[in-house]
């Protein structure tokens, strides 16, 4: 512990001999510190972390959250069998659980629950109001440092989104949230770093939203365009919408589906294609 605070102590010592003035708001305490980054004083990743933590305190729930639209839900009526489908194939931990339409959320349904029936005998009444947790409503206003705090003291992962009318606007995790100050939290269903396009399926891949668009083709037999200067797959994602797009949005180039598995404000990091019927990639495990 001693050790640890000692190496703070030097750090911060450092960063206070970087500060030629006292900055007087946050923009210059960011040019301090991205001055402090060029002279080796504060490192790349530590600066990225503490301009999110700045940035948090000013963003909404409204500009992060998963929207209705893209929202992957349960219906509380549904078999057993239909739910875990769901499950598996969007490898996501946590449902909104409706009754009725996509503005009556009854409940949060937790994947690891499911386990529990994991050799149960087949002929019992499956009944999901066993499963469930209850659901967390905010405000699309509700700043997300106040939101990280909730989530924190509360215990909750994932709350649900309401907006000025009571409807459902869409959803918010605390991986939402934690990622907007460390970056974007890699988990086992992304792209793995070493290959930028990885097959999940007869038709479906894993992809990179940096893949260039030449390896794209090359890997498919594709001819998506390589026009007006834009190199990658996310780029031309961009190009076609005219914006960002969000995370779970899903656009059609030549027969191909792509949908947006991560994207922040940013970039777009990983995607899932779907490949046309005619097309016919090589059975490798991926494309360097």
């Amino acid at each position: 512990m001693t050790r640890d605070l000692n190496a703070t102590g030097r750090w911060l010592k450092r960063l206070k001999q970087g500060l030629a003035a006292e900055p007087q708001d946050r923009q210059e305490l960011l040019e301090v510190l991205r001055d402090c980054r060029e002279r080796g004083i504060v490192d790349g990743d530590a600066l990225g972390m503490i301009e999110g933590v700045l940035e948090v305190g000013d963003l909404q729930v409204r500009d992060i959250m998963v929207p209705r639209a893209q929202m992957i839900p349960v219906r509380r009526e549904q078999p057993l069998a239909q739910i875990m489908a769901t499950v598996v194939e969007s490898g996501h931990s946590r449902f909104p659980v409706m009754d009725g339409d996509r503005d009556d959320i009854v409940g949060i349904l937790l994947a690891k629950e499911l386990l529990r029936l994991n050799g149960a005998p087949t002929h019992e009444r499956f009944d999901i109001r066993e499963f469930m947790r209850p659901a967390v409503f905010v405000p699309e206003s509700k700043r997300l440092n106040v939101l990280l705090k909730d989530f924190r003291r509360n215990r909750n992962h994932m709350a649900i989104v309401v907006d000025e009318y009571g409807g459902v606007a869409g959803l918010c995790t605390i991986e939402d949230v934690i990622e907007q100050i460390v970056g974007e939290i890699d988990d086992e269903f992304d792209v793995e770093d070493e290959h930028n396009i990885r097959r999940e399926g007869e038709r479906q891949f894993a992809v990179h939203g940096a893949t260039r668009i030449s390896e794209f083709n090359e890997f498919f037999g594709a001819h998506l365009s390589q026009e007006q200067g834009v190199d990658t797959v996310a780029g031309l994602l961009i190009r076609q919408l005219g914006r960002l797009p969000r995370r779970g949005e899903v656009v059609t180039l030549d027969g191909f589906e792509f949908r947006v598995l991560r994207a922040d404000r940013r970039r777009v990091d990983a995607l899932r294609v779907t490949a046309p019927h005619d097309v016919a990639p090589p059975d490798s495990g991926g494309a360097d």
